[in-house]
């Protein structure tokens, strides 16, 4: 599954059409992927379950495209918060 990329200020300013769209994106700044936006539908518990482990499938394929292991994802996600810390 290929996710969209798309840039924070455009999120931003199009986000009611992008929360009715129910397609999963990649928001970004400056090129480097900040978070992913995974729309949940109004469903049932179960729906919602099913949802989210369809969204955890596609986020795993597309991090094995990448090549990185868990380790090294975490590291990366460490320096950021510690990078981040201490920031307005």
């Amino acid at each position: 599954m290929e996710i969209e990329k798309i840039g924070m200020r455009e999120f931003r300013e199009n986000l009611a059409g992008y929360l009715e769209s129910g397609k999963p994106l990649a928001i970004t700044r400056h090129g480097e992927t900040l978070g992913f936006y995974i729309p949940a539908q109004k469903r049932s518990r179960k729906a919602e379950v099913e949802a989210m482990r369809a969204a955890a499938k596609d986020l795993d394929a597309m991090i094995a495209t990448w090549g990185a292991s868990e380790d090294e994802l975490m590291e990366e996600y460490q320096e950021i918060r510690q990078s981040r810390r201490g920031q307005p």
